[in-house]
């Protein structure tokens, strides 16, 4: 049953639930598709992507080098790209990450084996470009992204950051480049 609410007691039902319960509270507060709207979930009424499924859709945003949007059957879905991390907006070689991304996967069709959602409600998952090759790869390959260990448990992430370490490809020129997880840490305080 749901209770229609005017824009000022809508309002306050939307803050009280985000305060006291987080982002699923939001969206369950909101109604099924909101995450949608905003490019951010699954799609609106449909449920979250299980691992090992895929999606096939145009990508229509690049928001950095490591997360887009996938316009797939009308719907908007947000996308993480697996196994690798980025350097964020205000690192050296975040706008080169980005643009590298986009040159690849802008307004082209991906393929996508989802592996996960994120507590952002973004699907996370191996981009596959129309030739076959890992977008996840590529990047590690041109030194634009770490290897994320946290996550993913791939030699052959490994090898490439290692070689992309030693070749002094992309953000490995640096002399001690900072790891995006640790750039947020800071950031938050942590």
């Amino acid at each position: 049953m749901r209770i229609r609410l005017g824009n000022r007691s809508r309002a306050a039902a939307v803050l009280g639930a985000l305060l006291l319960f987080g982002v699923p509270a939001l969206r369950a507060t909101l109604g099924a598709g909101a995450g949608a709207r905003a490019g951010a979930g699954a799609g609106a009424g449909e449920s979250a992507p299980q691992p090992g499924s895929e999606l096939r859709g145009k990508v229509t945003q690049v928001k950095d080098g490591d997360s887009m949007v996938l316009r797939q059957g009308g719907e908007n879905i947000g996308l993480r790209i697996f196994g690798v991390d980025c350097p964020e907006r205000g690192m050296p070689f975040s706008a080169r990450a980005k643009s590298f991304t986009t040159g690849l996967v802008g307004n082209r069709d991906v393929t996508v084996v989802v592996r996960d959602v994120d507590r952002y409600g973004r699907v996370v998952g191996d981009v596959k470009l129309d030739d076959g090759r890992s977008l996840a790869r590529e990047l590690l390959r041109e030194g634009l992204a770490w290897y994320y260990r946290r996550y993913a448990n791939d030699p052959e992430y490994e090898k490439l950051e290692t070689e992309a370490r030693a070749a002094k490809r992309g953000l490995w020129s640096e002399p001690n480049p900072i790891p995006p997880w640790k750039f947020r840490a800071d950031k938050r305080g942590d």
